[in-house]
């Protein structure tokens, strides 16, 4: 498709409230560009089923976006700090009702036909993250910039810092709330009036206007419907895309009321449905599981209807578009180094391997893009953004090289660290990004560059931090296997890679363990992978993916290689009543044997076993990192060190072990 047929189609489910077919779809994108309309009909369905952007209702149908959502009802519970100061802040409330090309601070809300005013509230900006967070927590600061020109200067000038106070958008409830009597507990329930410009009608309801097994029926389906995106769609591009999935699938009584508010059930009702880390973002997904790596850098920066360019730069795990390569072209003209094989060098690192036809295309298409380009070219012109793209370019070409290391490389995965390809990933694809947006010869607004440049300081830091984290797995691994002095057959001493997460925390370890290993071993090299002192009672149970529960094991004596014949990939071990602890079987490291365990990585400071809970320790954390009181540290407990985790502590405490039972209890190595 070229980019015109592809606005015609995002305009196409813009516009239509109809179930519509192919036929409809690309009916409409040819009177508004003809061209290449031979594989037209395959490439439009192509691009809305790779990208989600429609429902498919059968073989033939999809509905828009538009038409699911609507003058479909939903709700919105005010909290105690809008009702006091007569507000309702917009923020994530209507995903996925709303047009995600729209920001919250674009939206119109009507009461009783006319439109409510909206005023400004100050505060600090913490204070204003939560009513953006369904977006992703990582994404909450730059909504909170992106609410006016004021607020992204104030986070521009100090990327690394947070203001100390920012301005946003808000809805004037004063009159609302007093003419309709609203108290704590009662609820709007919201309209769709417009999809596409974003306006919504508030009609009230009592907090006693709905009865429990009502609201239950809907939270059944809630937790359908997100249960269901997940297990067909994954982690899916971005939570946005999940919500709306999850009503989908959640069906019409998803999308009625009586309801929750979304934010009221995610963060409130549900035990089924957490936030989880995914790379440098998050994700929803089920409680206490863990989102698998998923091996591979190619992402929706891929399109599906690729040229031959792409495609060929597709099948050697660099997913750009044509524009990316143009951007390289352009970065070679600022250099001032316009050879085409060195410019073949910056897209595709020398570990990657090009065949001959392959090179003679990709130099054609980059010659035909210099020739384009070199005429009206001017250095000075582009000092703006030349200095940029080649940061960014640098960044693009060096991810590409470290994952194709990685594919050639004879590291075990479990090695490294967690979610290590889904961040390389999420890099490549945010810094492909940056490259398409600098493929012009016109600079966006000084703003946008500013705000482009400090998320690129970001995204820099991350790509070293985890290289360096890569770099240290590699070491340790070459070091393990220069020490494997003698052959040992398959089975005999063989370890097996366990990564163990603590549930509704970022914290995780991988350990090596014997197969030989009874689950009561197991379980004293979680206490001491944590740093806990067995102070309460535990219990293992095999995870079932169809269940919500798992299948208890009242056997401790089971050894895990048993477990592994059975098919067994996921342990939960629970820890008093508070701690759930994924122990999940990644791969047999055959190339390391041994007779104890050894933790190769992890992250995060294990939460002290006497806090209550994870989310307790969230929000001592969460106080910490906006300089809270000593309190919380003190709760903490002395020596803690949030974020910590040191590699050689933690297997200093697995050598300290000593895997012989002894009335009933494991001794410490004196």
């Amino acid at each position: 498709m070229t980019p015109n047929q592809e606005d015609a189609l995002y305009d196409f489910l813009e516009n239509v409230t109809e179930p519509f077919t192919l036929e409809d779809v690309t009916a409409f994108i040819r009177m508004i560009e003809p061209k290449r309309s031979g594989r037209l009909a395959m490439e439009v369905a192509a691009l809305i089923d790779s990208r989600n952007i429609a429902f498919r209702l059968d073989s033939r149908r999809w509905v828009s976006r538009r038409g699911c959502f609507e003058s479909v009802p939903f709700v919105i519970s005010p909290t105690r700090l809008e009702l006091v100061n007569g507000i309702l802040i917009p923020g994530h409330r209507c995903i996925p009702f709303a047009n995600p090309g729209l920001l919250p601070q674009e939206y119109t809300f009507y009461w009783k036909g006319s439109a409510i005013p909206v005023t400004t509230t100050e505060g600090p900006p913490e204070e204003f993250y939560p009513y953006y967070y369904i977006y992703g927590e990582e994404y909450a600061p730059q909504y909170v910039a992106r609410d006016n020109p004021g607020n992204e200067s104030a986070f521009n000038s100090d990327p690394y810092e947070d203001p100390p106070e920012v301005s946003i958008g808000t809805l004037d409830m004063r009159n609302v709330y007093r003419e309709s009597s609203f108290v704590p507990g009662d609820r709007f329930v919201v309209k769709t009036m417009d999809w596409k410009a974003g306006s919504f009608l508030l009609e009230k309801a009592g907090k006693d206007e709905w009865s429990q097994p009502e609201l239950y029926d809907w939270f059944e389906a809630a937790e359908g419907g997100f249960e269901d995106s997940f297990a067909l769609f994954g982690p899916g591009t971005s939570t946005e895309e999940q919500i709306a999935y999850a009503y989908w699938y959640g069906g019409k009584r998803m999308r009625d009321v009586p309801a929750y508010a979304l934010e009221e059930f995610l963060y409130e009702k549900t035990d089924r449905i957490d936030v989880t880390p995914y790379g440098i973002e998050t994700r929803f997904w089920y409680a206490g599981k863990e989102i698998p790596d998923n091996k591979n850098i190619e992402t929706c920066q891929s399109f599906p209807d690729r040229t031959v360019v792409e495609e060929i730069l597709y099948h050697r795990h660099i997913p750009v578009s044509e524009y990316v390569i143009q951007s390289y072209v352009r970065d070679a003209l600022f250099r001032g180094d316009e050879d085409v094989w060195h410019i073949i060098e910056r897209i595709v690192p020398r570990v990657v391997l090009l065949d001959t036809p392959e090179q003679d295309v990709l130099a054609e298409y980059i010659s035909e893009a210099l020739e384009e380009y070199q005429p009206s070219y001017s250095v000075f012109a582009d000092q703006v953004m030349g200095p940029m793209r080649q940061r960014v370019g640098e960044l693009h070409t060096a991810v590409i090289e470290l994952y194709a290391r990685l594919q050639k490389g004879d590291i075990d995965p479990s090695w490294l660290p967690r979610h290590t390809y889904i961040v390389l990933a999420q890099i490549q694809g945010h810094a492909a990004g940056v490259l398409e947006d600098l493929d012009t010869g016109t600079p966006p607004p000084e703003n946008e560059l500013d705000a482009m440049d400090n998320s690129l300081d970001s995204v820099i830091e991350t790509y070293e931090d985890i290289k360096e984290l890569i770099d240290d797995a590699l070491d340790r691994f070459r070091r393990q296997n220069l020490s494997v002095v003698k052959f040992v057959p398959e089975g005999e001493n063989s370890r097996t890679a366990i990564q163990i997460s603590v549930g509704g925390t970022d914290v995780w370890r991988r350990v090596l363990v014997p197969e030989s290993y009874r689950l009561e071993e197991l379980h004293r090299v979680i206490q001491s992978v944590l740093g806990w002192n067995d102070s309460f009672l535990h219990r293992f149970s095999v995870e079932n993916p169809n269940e919500v529960t798992g299948t208890m094991l009242d056997d401790e004596q089971i050894r895990l290689e048993e477990l592994g014949r059975r098919g067994v990939t996921k342990i939960i071990y629970e820890y008093g009543t508070k701690w759930t602890i994924r122990a999940l079987i990644l791969s047999k490291d055959g190339g390391s044997p041994g007779e104890t365990a050894q933790c190769v990585a992890g992250a995060g400071a294990a939460p002290p076993e006497f806090i209550d809970g994870p989310l307790r320790f969230r929000k001592i954390l969460y106080s910490l990192e906006r300089g809270g009181d000593t309190d919380a540290l003190n709760e903490l407990g002395p020596g803690f060190v949030p974020g910590g985790f040191d590699l050689e502590t933690c297997n200093r405490n697995l050598g300290s072990l000593r895997m012989v039972k002894k009335q009933g209890h494991y001794e410490k190595r004196k």
